[in-house]
């Protein structure tokens, strides 16, 4: 539906956006990771032409100058607008400015003068953790934000009765989102209340938030969402928001801030992560037992770090049978960037080291890799973890499928190529409260009202189909307005892959319900059943007559106007228990890859991934969310990591940043979508998107390991990184 407006250009962006009297805002940002702010002078800068306003954390005194999700830490909000006492990293925002264009707001950031106090630093987990290391927030003991702990059986006797255990410590790197837009925002704050333009994906998320640091009324809020270039989690609540607002505020005119790449890996990325896990297996195969240690990087503050660190706990777990488990998860705070929601929380980093695990089983036991994970698959109906929704998924099925797409006959081809497989299984959280309203209007069109941000994952043309199917109509005939929540009805967030499983939910419902109204104005008008109407290509049929479903409106209504509003509100599945997680997203990858041993350099000649739909919905869009999922896998395995050195972030930009390339794309792509009719949403669909970035890390490592014999731990698998091992696995 949108994808004409994209291509030819049409659509518009925050930052395209014109509004009037809108200024240039800019931020400056802390050169040190940890220092106490001794004082910041703005004279100068205040008499720089054309600037109105330089804010600082002492113009926040008279509101609540944190945010963060303070319901997970037992204390209040971690995260401060801009500095305040102290600078916890490196980027972090000290003082901002607005100017009537943008050189006069660059020249007055060079000239305010910010004296800082150095203070130590810990970038890293083991740093932040060690004894007297230095601590970020006072009522975290030893830089600890949040634990989480799951456990089932008894660990120590699982481990006593395995023929084989194996022990051992993955990393996993940190992850910029690279979303194609940058963060942008526009604010205005007047006498109406206060407007935000934003590039969010959480709008009503954003519009608590904005309302509790302001403390004002929620329906003096206004969240305008216009099309966002991608998000991935990067765009999960209030980013910069709450700081463009301020300056607003101080500035008494509309603040745009338009962020750089640069600065938005100064704003927020994927959590490193390092999985201490240890496996007992029996020698037929037979997983018994599994302990875990997870500790996630959250940086400087806390952002929703708890929930993914309570994610790679479960996730650690696989879809195995595992009698005795014991996970412990930690998330810790770090003197660098604060890390976030990435597409699929936590699962990519602990995947990495079971799935990895998985395969040095199978080479110890002499079994290949692909059976000794028939062997332990859980059958659905089966429990993943304690207490939680039952395996609702064939996945015997999905991996037979990829075993056929891949013609495996074992880890290594019979041309030479190493290959992996890996399962990707996460609990999509998906909470509910979704509303919607379809309105029919006399002239026989459909306008869905519903607030799922378009962030390119194609939910405009979603949800329009949906509204389509229900009321006959062709889907040109259906239009999905943006989402502005003085207007849109409520929706919990874009994200946890709930989009097309529960406000497409809420959306059917409020089609049918437009529906039902419809039919029964037409059962008025004919004088018959409703059982007896037909519809069809936007027609009231019955028998030989026809009659438009404006026509019909028109006349009822008596006026040639008016209009027909189905609502639809899902606070609960109807007639179904309590669910947690709402449905279980599987995706399964296996590759062939090539290594050139000179250089160290990995190519990718076939992937498959497979993902469990429920119902595809429109499949095309599917298989490019699953491919597009696969491929940033591929960049967080092949080439991506943000680097830090003595606190400073030393590949700021996508020259020295790697993400990848069409030429990095494999030389086949196979994607398999698995279609059981068995999710939550409507016609029987689950979300996806997700799983499929989940595979390929330890799939291309394993398939690694099985060409070479060079198994590593560490990621991204660089040139360098390959080259360093084969040289010594070489070594006598």
């Amino acid at each position: 539906m949108d994808g004409f407006d994209k291509v030819t250009g049409a659509a518009k962006f925050a930052v395209d956006l014109v509004i009037p009297g809108a200024v240039h805002g800019k931020i400056l940002r802390s050169p040190y990771p940890h220092a106490r702010i001794v004082s910041i002078h703005t004279t100068e800068a205040d008499r720089v032409p054309g600037v109105l306003a330089v804010l600082t954390g002492k113009d926040l005194s008279d509101i609540q100058p944190y945010f963060g999700r303070s319901e997970f830490l037992n204390a209040p909000p971690d995260h401060p607008i801009i500095a305040i006492d102290r600078v916890l990293y490196a980027g972090e925002p000290v003082a901002a400015v607005a100017a009537r264009d943008g050189a006069a707001a660059e020249e007055a950031l060079s000239k305010i003068e910010v004296e800082y106090e150095p203070l130590p630093a810990a970038s890293t987990v083991a740093e932040a953790t060690a004894p007297g290391a230095p601590q970020l927030h006072s009522f975290a003991s030893n830089n600890i934000c949040f634990h989480d702990h799951v456990e089932r059986g008894d660990v120590e006797n699982g481990f006593a009765e395995a023929d084989l255990i194996l022990e051992d410590t993955f990393e996993f790197p940190m992850v910029y989102h690279y979303s194609m837009e940058p963060h942008t925002t526009i604010a205005q704050f007047d006498s109406d209340g206060i407007t935000v333009w934003s590039s969010s994906a959480h709008p009503f998320i954003m519009r608590q938030q904005i309302a509790e640091i302001f403390r004002c009324p929620v329906f003096r809020v206004r969240v305008i969402i216009p099309f966002v270039g991608g998000a991935y989690g990067s765009k999960s609540g209030a980013k910069i928001d709450p700081l463009v607002v301020a300056l607003a505020r101080k500035a008494r005119r509309p603040v745009r801030v338009t962020q750089s790449v640069s600065e938005a890996m100064m704003t927020v990325r994927r959590h490193a992560a390092t999985c201490k896990i240890k496996t007992g297996v029996k020698k037929d195969g037979r997983l018994v037992a599994k302990r875990a240690e997870l500790f996630l990087n959250t940086g400087a503050y806390a952002e929703n770090g708890p929930i993914v660190t309570s994610k790679a706990m479960i996730r650690v777990l696989g879809p195995y049978r595992i009698p005795h488990i014991k996970i412990d998860a930690y998330c810790v705070y770090t003197h660098t960037v604060p890390a976030a929601s990435f597409r699929s929380i936590g699962a990519p980093q602990s995947a990495w080291a079971a799935e990895s695990q998985m395969d040095m089983m199978a080479e110890k036991l002499g079994i290949d890799p692909m059976e000794l994970r028939f062997k332990n698959l859980l059958k659905r109906g089966e429990e993943i973890r304690p207490k939680g929704t039952p395996l609702d998924a064939d996945l015997f099925e999905g991996l037979h499928k990829v075993k056929e797409a891949l013609r495996w006959d074992g880890p290594i081809s019979r041309d030479g190529k190493g290959r992996g497989v890996s399962f990707g299984v996460t609990d999509a959280g998906s909470p509910l409260a979704s509303i919607a309203t379809v309105h029919l209007d006399a002239d026989g069109n459909a306008v869905l009202l519903c607030g799922t941000s378009e962030i390119g994952q194609g939910a405009r043309t979603i949800m329009s189909q949906i509204v389509a199917e229900e009321l006959c109509l062709p889907l040109e005939r259906v239009t999905m307005r943006p989402t502005d929540t003085m207007y849109t009805p409520y929706d919990r967030s874009t994200g946890s892959s709930r989009s097309t499983t529960v406000m497409g939910r809420a959306v059917q419902e409020a089609a049918q319900d437009a529906r039902e109204q419809l039919l029964r104005i037409a059962s008025r008008s004919f004088e018959i059943p409703p059982q007896q109407i037909r519809l069809d290509d936007g027609n009231v049929l019955v028998g030989d007559r026809k009659i438009s479903y404006g026509e019909l409106i028109g006349r009822h209504f008596a006026t040639g106007g008016g209009e027909v509003i189905g609502r639809g509100s899902l606070e609960k599945m109807r007639s179904e228990p309590a669910r947690n997680p709402l449905f279980w997203e599987i995706g399964i990858g296996a590759v062939e890859i090539d290594v050139d041993e000179e250089t160290g350099r990995i190519g990718i000649a076939k992937y498959v991934t497979a993902a469990d739909v429920g119902k595809a919905i429109n499949p095309m869009q599917c298989e490019g969310q699953d491919e597009g999922s696969a491929m940033m896998g591929v960049g967080h395995t092949l080439y991506e990591s943000i680097i830090y050195d003595n606190g400073q972030i030393v590949n700021p930009n996508l020259i020295d940043y790697r993400v990848p390339a069409f030429e990095d794309t494999p030389k086949e792509f196979e994607c398999i979508l698995v279609e059981n009719g068995d999710g939550p949403g409507p016609y029987g669909a689950k979300g996806m998107g997700e799983a499929g970035i989940i595979p390929p890390a330890a799939a291309i490592a394993n398939a690694l390991a099985w060409k070479t014999g060079a198994r590593i731990k560490e990621l991204p698998l660089t040139p360098e990184r390959v080259w360093r091992a084969l040289r010594d696995k070489r070594k006598p």
